[in-house]
């Protein structure tokens, strides 16, 4: 497809679970897709993967939390891509090992860790969405978890980011309304299968017990935010296991 057709989505936090299925999701629909993550360690299977299935795709490395390298990771995707049409944020935790404190035990410096997962997304989002609006036509999805709707005191402060990063979405979503311009938010609920918390819970059935049928696929969940972008009749949408 010529460079001036195709469209490109990046993929901000890719990994093996959700944000492979974003990419193949939107990949199949004929989008470029430029995978952004902490580490390089896993960049060679993603981009084959994609290949494999006909998607053209590249990666690059940045930490969203190291303003600098994000950046410069969006410079880069534009230089191989050209614009972003649709943006992606879904990055995950960058310590598994580490349990929040209960939402009875928090101080002020954890929910300013917290919030340090939202703040890229404000940056991402103003380095991108003015070139939307002037063509008129993109999408920022955000992933964010279920505790940004529902009371789930043993997340303490990552329920106060969350709820920030939804409402951040939902108020774009009103004032990009007529814009040409889409932003929704994905609230998911459960373990998401083949992604790195997921491959932690496992190992570890002594801490976490049997995880059961509280587990959500992916690929499902892809097909569900491009539902959202393309549609584009909501402004959110809930996906949980414990419904």
């Amino acid at each position: 497809m010529p460079a001036a057709a195709r469209k490109t989505a990046a993929v901000i936090g890719a990994g093996p679970g959700l944000g492979m299925s974003i990419a193949h999701r939107f990949g199949r629909e004929g989008y470029a897709v430029a995978l952004v993550s902490r580490s390089d360690a896993r960049h060679a299977g993603y981009v084959a993967s994609l290949a494999a299935a006909g998607v053209e795709a590249a990666a690059f490395v940045a930490d969203v939390r190291d303003r600098d390298r994000a950046a410069t990771a969006l410079d880069a995707i534009g230089e191989r891509f050209g614009a972003i049409d649709v943006l992606y944020y879904g990055p995950g935790a960058a310590d598994l090992d580490v349990a929040p404190a209960p939402i009875t035990s928090i101080t002020s410096a954890d929910v300013r860790e917290a919030m340090e997962v939202v703040y890229p997304a404000v940056d991402l989002v103003g380095r991108v969405l003015p070139g939307m609006v002037e063509r008129g036509e993109g999408g920022l999805l955000f992933a964010g978890g279920l505790s940004s709707v529902m009371p789930m005191p043993a997340l303490g402060s990552l329920a106060i980011s969350s709820a920030a990063l939804r409402n951040y979405s939902l108020t774009l979503n009103a004032a990009l309304a007529g814009k040409g311009v889409y932003a929704g938010s994905l609230i998911i609920g459960g373990l998401v299968e083949r992604g790195d918390i997921h491959t932690h819970v496992l190992s570890r059935p002594e801490r976490f017990g049997d995880v059961g049928i509280r587990t959500l696929d992916p690929d499902l969940i892809a097909g569900t935010a491009w539902d959202l972008y393309t549609k584009r009749d909501r402004p959110e949408v809930t996906i949980s296991a414990f419904e």
